[in-house]
């Protein structure tokens, strides 16, 4: 048995939160201490019973089923593998889906019964906000592998349970699901964790090799003996030479975080090029071979590639080797975070999946949603976009599902299509859906299960064909459980959610403000390149930008308008009043961490220049013409500018 908070403790601490509403500090463990506040303000009661549906309908747990079907297909194998490690010690082996909801379970006949009195058995919801401190649901919240034994269960009647759970995460970096064993307490064994800890990444490994089998995978160990085991790092690469994906262990080997994924080159990395890698395979294709982390240790790599994947991987130096650049690739402009939200809608576009797009007022999210329209196979049918927010109430039903012909006072004579019509073979745009109000969310979940609408006054449903993508700065989560959103609806929309970054968050102010000069230069028909002075280009970088790229465009815009004849560079003379005077009382910007602002080091024109030419090469992935393009710049100008910037 593991060492364990004493019971008495665990009560001391317990009543300590009753009583006060904050968990004592030393009693218990800080993340144990961080999931019972998180139970309590969720408005559970330790004595009491659990919150939520405990069983769930038969068409909401298929429809789970049925949303990830890769996770089951490959957890399966690896669950009875490790059901039959814990075969007779009263435990069952379960897997839950990202939010919680349990999805497949193997029991021990023997302890089936007591797990299915507290609702541990496919469809019910381990959530912490339904069941408290519990190993699924503090591991989601966490983000990490987690313990929790007996009485360090928030809620008393989970006391007899010991549970051990670990995320399961793509390539990517997502959180997939949660692999977890819960047995009786008293048969708690202190490898537990590390045994699922250990399925859990085995599960990861065998999803990756599957939704990369169009990559180049390499896979890495400290020995060479060492690939092929379950303590393998593996990496996939594009044919260009990308990190498209990577478990935790090559994460870990390499120096990198999930978030570098999309956004790094293999040669940035380790001291080989993939061409090198390539060619020794194909002379030796099963001799590993060393590389070596730039900065840090020797690893061993062996290459695998599939038969699809030969195709992308020669010729990289070469433009036609370039992959077609779609309406979100021409947007982006470098930063990593909005990469990686465009490559997940990007896989997704030509499936039938709604689209979540979250993120502050400002981002670019109606922006976004358009060129993922633009990306996939519906391009040349209608995108039509609707400001949930803007819509008067009474107006809202008849202006998304229409109305036939006298079905109200004011009512139009020849009837009305309504919005959702209009989007028939193309792509709806539901912009700040968090602002619908609840009746119309109740037609719009109909409209969405049923694939067809019925007009204001009709008595027939007419069939309707769209792609959804939905928009809000709002947590609808958070919404949906305080009850101002349909959670049914919630997880209608929410096939796939992505994340934004706001403006004050990304890496790539300067090509990005240089791309939005060159549009308003052709939109003010300029006829020349805008330019900004440096050092109110510094101050704008670091501005914290709160109305984001609305407002970022909107200032450029005004300055563009401010130019005199003869002008090409923004000064300080062109920004509005106010955004001065932000800009002028904000401190300095430091040049590195922890370095004084009263003496950042001089960014002058051509450093920022050279900055802005190397975000825009890298986020081109060397593509000339693409990296000229976000500039504002034609390639000519862009190859002068690389050769003034070369030393002498």
């Amino acid at each position: 048995m593991r060492p364990n908070t004493s019971p008495v403790a665990l009560r001391q601490a317990r009543q300590h939160l009753l009583d006060s509403g904050q968990c004592p500090s030393g009693l218990v463990d800080e993340r144990l201490a961080r999931s019972w506040s998180r139970s309590l303000a969720a408005g559970l009661v330790p004595t009491g019973r659990p919150q939520g549906i405990d069983h769930p309908s038969s068409g909401t747990l298929r429809q789970v089923l049925a949303s990830n079907p890769e996770l089951l297909a490959h957890s399966r194998p690896v669950m009875e593998y490790l059901f039959e490690q814990v075969r007779h010690s009263q435990s069952v082996v379960v897997l839950a889906d990202r939010r919680g909801m349990l999805m497949h379970t193997l029991g021990d006949p023997h302890f089936v019964d007591k797990a299915e009195r507290v609702a541990l058995t496919s469809g019910a919801s381990w959530h912490e906000a339904h069941r408290g401190t519990n190993a699924i649901g503090t591991a989601l919240a966490e983000g990490c592998a987690v313990e929790v034994h007996g009485g360090e269960h928030y809620l008393e009647r989970n006391g007899f349970l010991t549970c051990a759970a670990s995320p399961i995460l793509s390539a990517t970096g997502d959180l997939l699901g949660i692999l977890d064993i819960s047995g009786d307490y008293r048969n708690g064994h202190a490898h537990t964790l590390g045994l699922v800890s250990t399925a859990a990444r085995m599960i990861e490994n065998r999803l990756l090799a599957a939704t990369c089998k169009r990559n180049i995978r390499l896979h890495l160990h400290s020995a060479p003996e060492g690939i092929g085991s379950v303590a393998e790092g593996i990496v996939a690469v594009s044919g260009d030479g990308w990190i498209v994906g990577a478990n935790r262990m090559a994460l870990a080997q390499l120096g990198l975080r999930a978030g570098d994924v999309g956004a790094t080159l293999l040669e940035r990395v380790v001291d080989a090029r993939l061409d090198d890698l390539l060619a020794h395979h194909r002379r030796r294709p099963q001799q590993p071979q060393a590389v070596r982390v730039l900065g840090g240790a020797l690893l061993f790599a062996q290459v695998q590639v599939d038969a699809a994947a030969w195709a992308a991987a020669p010729a990289r130096a070469s433009a036609a080797a370039m992959p077609a650049q779609d309406a979100l690739a021409q947007l982006d402009t470098g930063d990593a975070r909005w990469r990686a939200a465009a490559d997940k809608a990007r896989r997704v576009v030509a499936k039938p999946i709604a689209v979540l797009v979250q993120g502050e007022s400002g981002v670019g999210k109606e922006v976004f949603a358009r060129a993922l329209h633009a990306s996939g196979p519906r391009r040349d049918a209608p995108f039509v976009a609707i400001n949930c927010a803007a819509i008067p109430e009474q107006l809202i039903e008849s202006e998304l599902f229409g109305h036939v012909a006298g079905a109200f006072t004011g009512a139009r004579k020849e009837g009305h299509l309504g919005r959702l019509r209009e989007a028939q073979g193309g792509t709806l745009f539901l912009d700040e859906i968090g602002d619908m109000p609840l009746a119309l969310q109740t037609r719009l979940l109909r409209v969405l299960q049923e694939r067809s609408v019925t007009p204001v006054g009709a008595s027939k449903a007419v069939p309707v064909d769209f792609a959804l993508i939905c928009a809000t700065h709002q947590q609808l989560l958070q919404a949906a459980e305080l009850g101002r959103f349909r959670q049914d609806l919630y997880y209608r929309i929410n096939g796939l959610t992505v994340q934004l970054p706001a403006l004050r968050e990304r890496s790539d102010f300067v090509p990005l403000a240089q791309r939005l000069l060159a549009d308003l230069a052709t939109e003010q028909g300029l006829g020349f390149d805008v330019q900004m002075a440096p050092d109110l280009l510094t101050r704008l970088a670091a501005y914290a930008w709160p109305g984001n790229l609305r407002q970022l465009a909107t200032v450029l815009r005004t300055a563009c308008a401010m130019l005199a004849e003869g002008e090409d560079t923004l000064g300080w003379e062109h920004m509005p009043d106010d955004l001065v005077q932000a800009l002028t009382t904000a401190p300095a910007p430091a040049t590195a961490q922890n370095e004084p602002a009263a003496s950042p080091a001089p960014l002058n024109l051509q450093q920022l220049s050279r900055t802005a030419i190397d975000q825009a090469l890298q986020a081109a992935r060397g593509n000339m013409s693409q990296a000229a393009r976000q500039l504002g710049i034609s390639r000519q100008t862009l190859y002068r500018k690389l050769g003034a910037h070369t030393p002498q």
